[in-house]
């Protein structure tokens, strides 16, 4: 999967409900036949989790292919992360592809509230980073174009975060779509009321610079100090780099006006 940056630091249109099941025709994994004959999807699926849990992630991937088979789409979702990450499995792009494929296909008009909306989401944002850059040796060609198509049903229809700044990622970079700072900023936004804290980094580095937004010094310097303050020890070093220059950058007065913007935004959320 494609993990390159956008930061060398610097209308939306939905797609119909149909327009989501513009995935190719693809084959599909071949099973794994599970060696124990389970009375339903959802006995499997049990197994499998509880498998998964113990530590036995050979057994579960037996029993999560089994659900899958049936059109499970935990299973379906699972298996593809599984796939994806080498987790317990031989790591298979391809595979993890597909399974996100067929889970995408059958479940793109679920509703945005369903239980099963984070996976579906989830499985449109994983085939859209697939598509950036294609899977090496395969079918799977790089088609930013359908990336773009990936991202934007899932930050559209399920407003889906992870969605919405790899949506505004290529509107920065240009990919796939016409560059747009003020359109990235849109999507920068609407993830970043959401918590995600690399569109709060980007979003407030945006403001700070005026980059496709009109230049306001102190409300970038709140998204950066509520971006920084959500990392994880040792990660997102490029935040950490990003809000040390806006900070030096800044000067007293709006310093003192980012803090008062960053209390009103955690009043506002309480």
């Amino acid at each position: 999967m494609r993990t390159s940056s956008l930061f060398a630091v610097c209308g939306v249109v939905l797609m119909g409900s149909h327009a989501a099941y513009a995935l190719d025709a693809a084959p599909r994994p071949q099973p794994l036949t599970p060696t124990i004959k389970y009375g339903s999807v959802k006995e499997a699926l049990r197994n499998g989790m509880r498998d998964y849990n113990a530590g036995d992630k050979r057994g579960a991937a037996l029993a999560l292919e089994y659900a899958a088979g049936q059109g499970h789409t935990l299973a379906l979702w699972k298996l593809g992360r599984m796939y994806a990450d080498g987790d317990g499995v031989q790591h298979d792009d391809l595979k993890a592809f597909e399974y996100f494929s067929k889970l995408a296909d059958q479940n793109a008009d679920e509703s945005p509230d369903s239980p099963n909306a984070p996976v579906v989401s989830s499985a449109f944002v994983a085939l859209g980073t697939y598509f950036l850059d294609g899977i090496k040796g395969t079918y799977v060609a790089a088609n930013p174009v359908r990336a773009v198509e990936m991202f934007n049903y899932a930050a559209s229809y399920f407003s889906d975060s992870n969605a919405q700044y790899n949506l505004a990622r290529l509107y920065i970079e240009g990919t796939g779509v016409d560059k747009d700072l003020r359109l990235a900023a849109r999507w920068l936004n609407l993830a970043a009321e959401k918590g995600h804290h690399s569109s709060q980094a980007v979003l407030g580095h945006l403001l700070i610079n005026g980059k496709g937004v009109p230049r306001q010094r102190a409300r970038g310097l709140m998204w950066l100090t509520l971006a920084r303050e959500s990392i994880e020890p040792g990660k997102d070093q490029w935040i950490i780099n990003l809000y040390d220059e806006a900070f030096a950058a800044s000067g007293e007065s709006d310093r003192k006006l980012a803090l008062d913007l960053l209390e009103q935004y955690i009043q506002a959320r309480r």
